[in-house]
């Protein structure tokens, strides 16, 4: 049976200007990817990061070459093979190599007419609470996020850290979220020595984990910051592809993965099985994304031990549902659709 494939770029605004350390965005570009037979249509989503040297137009630049794969071989289960074959047609631009990975998978699990996580042989009530991110603004405006997270439900919160104000920051949270599960993400804008101070301090505040201390590019400063942090650190920019989970096993407790990081789903599979095998706990991350990826990305769940999935929940406006969330909760059992669940609204 032949696949027709296809794919569009979306505007998204966000609901609130999203700040880290490294700026501030008030939109989000992203790609999605249709992959059609006769009876469905997979579709998949890319959220590129320049960060990592990906954007928009090098998505589109590259996806008819990696559809092109897609069409000869004309079966969306030959999964391997096809992934096999994406990255040696184009070794970078791993966002658009997971939107056609999750595209492939979404009309591969709708042929069987079972959800995603049933095709994998996952258990939807082994499911988890994604974090809500709180971006880095005036510290009053991220007491004010906060006040607006608890009353929507949600129990666990991830607060964007790397200025002078980190530890006023994180007061103001807890001054109005006592009792939420608490995260902080300094997305490397720490020195080593500095992030050893600054965990100390905020180890008075109940946080599960400190995430990115410093940057990639000084994983002896991670190692140093993780001997010596009275709090577990994740690593997420130390954390991009499977040959970096041996590099910082012994650098970290917790590994951060995204799919647009590592191109793809069953990539991403093979990353949480390598950390499991060296130790380390996991957390599936995300850019902020429709749930045109964001839904796959849920599917995870029974797998890992932390979620910061609320890229489509920072959006003013998603074009595309997907796996119920309530109050964060990845509700894999209150799924009603087959594949991974993202349908145009």
């Amino acid at each position: 049976m032949a696949l027709e494939t296809d794919f569009e770029r979306h505007a998204m605004p966000l609901e609130y200007p999203f700040g880290i350390a490294r700026g501030t965005t008030t939109e989000r570009d992203v790609v999605t990817v249709r992959i059609e037979d006769d009876d469905a249509v997979g579709v998949g989503g890319a959220a590129p990061a320049s960060h990592y040297g990906e954007t928009v137009e090098t998505v589109t630049a590259v996806l008819p070459d990696l559809l092109a794969v897609v069409e000869e071989t004309g079966d969306p289960h030959r999964l391997e093979r096809i992934e096999r074959e994406m990255r040696e047609t184009v070794r970078r631009n791993p966002a658009a190599r997971c939107a056609v990975s999750i595209a492939l998978h979404d009309l591969a699990a709708k042929r069987l007419d079972v959800p995603l996580y049933r095709y994998w042989g996952l258990d939807p009530g082994e499911t988890l609470e994604t974090s809500y991110t709180i971006g880095l603004d005036d510290t009053e405006t991220m007491r004010e996020k906060t006040e607006t997270a608890l009353e929507r439900d949600y129990g666990t919160l991830k607060v964007k850290l790397g200025t002078d104000r980190d530890l006023e920051i994180v007061e103001a949270i807890r001054s109005v979220a006592p009792d939420v599960r608490l995260f902080v993400d300094a997305n490397e804008a720490w020195a080593p020595k500095e992030a050893v101070r600054k965990i100390e301090r905020l180890a008075e505040y109940d946080l599960a984990f400190v995430e990115q201390p410093v940057p990639a590019e000084n994983p002896e400063g991670l190692r140093y910051v993780s001997e010596r942090s009275p709090l577990p650190i994740a690593a997420d920019e130390s954390c991009v592809t499977l040959e970096d989970i041996p590099r910082i096993a012994d650098r970290c407790d917790i590994a951060n993965l995204k799919l647009m990081k590592c191109g793809g789903l069953l990539e991403a599979k093979r990353m949480i099985h390598a950390a499991r095998a060296h130790g380390l706990e996991v957390m599936l991350g995300c850019m902020t994304e429709s749930n045109a990826s964001i839904a796959a990305a849920c599917h995870l769940a029974p797998l890992l031990d932390y979620a910061d999935l609320d890229g489509s929940l920072l959006l003013a406006d998603d074009p595309y549902d997907g796996v119920p969330m309530p109050g964060g909760r990845i509700d894999l059992a209150g799924l009603e659709r087959p594949g991974t669940g993202a349908v145009r609204e």
